[in-house]
């Protein structure tokens, strides 16, 4: 007696294949696992061409005597060995002072720059979440720095930054009255206030996005539960606001350090070629380095030590913040 399968009114019958009948192809598990990697391909491509070559093209600069007697063909410039290092690490030369005054300038400048960029997106991020008339306008006014492009911004304010015709000096100087004489902004030490004002306006609304976009996961319960129990404005942001967004703060604060310290845009639309000494940030320090003087060879071994460096720091970042990432929740 055979027994015959009563399929779910709601459920398509399963059938069978006889033994004689062709299966349909499977796909091959290789394929599945091959496909991640085909996609990526494009881009891995892309990188390679754009950032690794370049890199290891400059890595191999940094050990040649390379000058303008060579720029036809680089390959051919004699080794130099480590002398390029010597002379870029030797802070008793006027090599390598020059460099080590410029690396201090730029970390004191990077400081300063990631630090109010942080500060003002917070206080502008939290201040925003409240509802009240004009604040779309406001989120979007607040973006417009980070929406213009970098030259056009800069070049505004070298005009806002002029001495005889300048807004700020006519404002501070004719308008307030403050001081004796209009400034010189983009000479002297006035230069590096000038650059830091600049970077600050145009990095803080991506600070800005970053933690209004941060502040949207944190439930608005906690603020309510924290006003019934007493607490104020201050007590919330500070236990409830900061810790929540720890971790938006640890990405947030490593990718500004890294386009602080590294721009170059800023400072050679601002100043030109030939930064003033106060304003001399390392970026452009290396480039008057290579392309005014000639030397390739020194060039390339400070693009290399400024990239040793910048690993180096973002490594003790990553490892610290993980760390105290796992003490935190544990």
């Amino acid at each position: 007696m055979t027994e015959t399968a009563v399929a779910h009114p709601t459920e398509p019958a399963v059938r069978k294949a006889t033994p004689g009948e062709a299966r349909p192809p499977r796909r091959s598990g290789r394929r599945r696992i091959a496909l991640p990697y085909l996609l990526l391909l494009p881009a891995l491509l892309l990188e390679l061409l754009v950032h690794l070559v370049p890199m290891l093209m400059g890595i191999t600069m940094s050990f040649r005597e390379l000058t303008q007697f060579y720029i036809r063909n680089w390959s051919e410039a004699p080794w130099s060995g480590l002398d390029n290092y010597t002379v870029a690490i030797d802070f008793d030369a006027p090599v390598g002072q020059a460099l080590l005054k410029s690396f201090l300038t730029t970390c004191m400048f990077t400081v300063l720059s990631v630090g109010l960029c942080w500060l003002l997106g917070t206080a502008a991020a939290v201040f925003l979440q409240e509802n009240f008339r004009g604040r779309g306008f406001l989120r979007t006014l607040f973006l417009v720095p980070y929406a213009l492009p970098v030259y056009a911004a800069v070049i505004t304010w070298a005009f806002m930054f002029q001495r005889d015709n300048g807004i700020i000096n006519h404002v501070l100087h004719d308008q307030l009255g403050i001081g004796d004489s209009p400034a010189f902004w983009l000479i002297g030490d006035n230069s590096f206030w000038a650059l830091l004002t600049v970077s600050v306006w145009k990095g803080w609304p991506f600070a800005f996005l970053t933690v209004m976009a941060g502040l949207q996961n944190i439930p608005r319960d906690m603020y309510e539960a924290a006003a019934l129990d007493g607490a104020g404005v201050w007590k919330q942001i500070r236990h409830i606001t900061l810790p929540s967004l720890r971790s938006v703060n640890q990405v947030l604060v490593l990718v500004l350090f890294l386009w602080t310290f590294n721009d170059f845009n800023t400072p050679f639309v601002l100043f030109g070629k030939a930064a003033p000494e106060a304003a001399d940030l390392i970026s452009l320090h290396i480039y008057q380095s290579s392309f005014q003087t000639w030397n390739f060879g020194t060039g390339s071994a400070m693009s290399v030590l400024l990239l040793l460096f910048l690993l180096v720091v973002t490594g003790v970042y990553l490892l610290l913040t993980t760390r105290g990432r796992k003490t935190s929740d544990v």
